[in-house]
C-alpha cells in the first residue's frame, strides 16, 4: 500500500502535474495540501476519471487538504482539530482507507516570527500531538501525512545557516516535532535517511531547485502497528523540475498491508 504526501500549492494551476503525476505512479492514497480552493471548486470529476475517490477541505485562495484513493473513497472520520473552536483554517483532514487511519495535514508555517503566526503554529502543533495520542489509543494502523513546516535536523537542509532565523527551523518548532517522536511515532523517511539530505521543498524565488538548495518539510509520521509493516519510502524528486510544478515533490511510503476493512 503506497501512501503519499504532496503540497501541490494551488489544485487549479497543477492540476494537469498533479493528475500526471498520479497516473504515473499510482499511489494507493495520495494525502494533499494548499488546494487552495473552496469545497466547490474542487476537480473531483477530473479524479475520478483516471480511478479516484476523494474527501477534500476546502478554503478560498489559501491553505486546504484533501486526501484521494485509489479504487475507492476515503472514509472521513475527522476535519479540523480541536481546542480552537475559532480556527477557521482548513489544515487537517483525516479518513480510513483498507484499514490505515490516515490524515493529510498542513502545520501553519509560523513567519514571521515572533508574533502571533508563530505562536498560532506552536498551539497547532500542540493540537496535532493531543489528537495523535487520540489515535495511538485507537490501537490501529495510523500515518499522519504532510507538510508540516518543519526542518527537523540540520542535516534536513542544503545549508542550516540560510534557515536559521526561520520559523522553520526554530527550537520550539523543533521540539514540538521531536515530542511526536518521542510519543513513539516514527518519521519514516528520517529513520530510513539518518544522514538526510533528502529534500522534498525548493523555493521558487531563490532558484533553489537549479541550485539543489532544497529541504525537508514533508513528513509522514507512523504509530508502531504501521512501522511495523513500513517496507519502502521515497522522493518522487523528479516531478519537481517539471513545467509548472509545484515547489514542494510528493513524498511516499510502502506498507505490506492487505485490507483489513470488516
Amino acid at each position: 500500500m503506497r501512501i503519499a504526501t504532496y503540497n501541490i500549492n494551488g489544485i487549479k494551476a497543477r492540476l494537469p502535474r498533479l493528475l500526471e503525476w498520479l497516473e504515473e505512479t499510482q499511489p494507493d492514497v495520495a494525502c494533499l495540501q494548499e488546494i487552495k480552493t473552496m469545497d466547490e471548486g474542487f476537480p473531483a470529476a477530473e479524479f475520478e476519471k483516471i480511478g479516484y475517490g476523494a474527501i477534500w477541505h476546502g478554503q478560498k485562495s489559501f491553505n486546504g487538504v484533501a486526501i484521494l484513493a485509489k479504487g475507492s473513497t476515503p472514509q472521513e472520520t475527522k476535519r479540523g482539530l480541536d481546542g480552537e473552536p475559532e480556527d477557521d483554517h482548513s489544515r487537517y483532514l483525516e479518513a480510513d482507507v483498507n484499514g490505515v487511519r490516515i490524515a493529510s495535514i498542513y502545520l501553519p508555517n509560523g513567519n514571521p516570527l515572533p508574533g502571533p503566526k508563530f505562536d498560532y503554529k506552536l498551539r497547532w502543533m500542540k493540537r496535532l500531538r493531543a489528537r495523535a495520542a487520540e489515535l495511538w489509543a485507537l490501537e490501529i494502523p495510523a500515518v499522519l501525512a504532510g507538510d508540516y513546516n518543519v526542518i527537523p535536523r540540520d542535516n534536513d537542509v542544503f545549508l542550516p545557516a540560510a534557515m536559521a532565523s526561520d520559523a522553520l527551523m526554530q527550537p520550539e518548532s523543533r521540539d514540538a516535532y521531536r515530542r511526536m517522536l518521542g510519543d513513539g511515532w516514527t518519521d519514516a523517511i528520517g529513520s530510513w535517511h539518518p544522514d538526510g539530505g533528502v529534500w522534498t521543498y525548493w523555493d521558487y524565488r531563490t532558484k533553489g531547485w537549479e541550485r539543489d538548495a532544497g529541504f525537508r518539510i514533508d513528513h509522514l509520521l507512523l504509530n508502531p502497528l504501521a512501522a511495523d509493516r513500513l517496507n519502502n519510502v521515497g522522493v518522487d524528486k523528479e516531478h519537481r523540475g517539471r513545467e509548472k510544478a509545484s515547489d514542494h515533490t510528493p513524498a511516499w511510503i510502502e506498507l505490506g498491508v492487505t485490507d483489513m476493512q470488516p
